[in-house]
């Protein structure tokens, strides 16, 4: 597992889509979901793109420093 300092440079929002992006073609996710993940993401606020990044990677990342 690995750890994402939302404090730090990975935490933020545009680096947290970019690692969503990454780790679903890792994970041979098709276009159409990848593209569904990242709506998702930005479809409101901080707190809802992070819940949607655990949601979908919660198993491979773990977020830390969550204010």
């Amino acid at each position: 597992m690995y750890t994402i300092d939302l404090q730090g440079e990975q935490g933020n929002a545009f680096v947290l889509l970019g690692i969503a992006e990454r780790t679903s073609r890792e994970l041979n996710f098709n276009d159409d979901k990848i593209k569904s993940i990242q709506e998702e993401m930005k479809s409101s606020n901080y707190d809802n793109l992070l819940d949607v990044f655990e949601r979908n990677f919660g198993e491979m990342y773990e977020l830390i420093n969550r204010t």
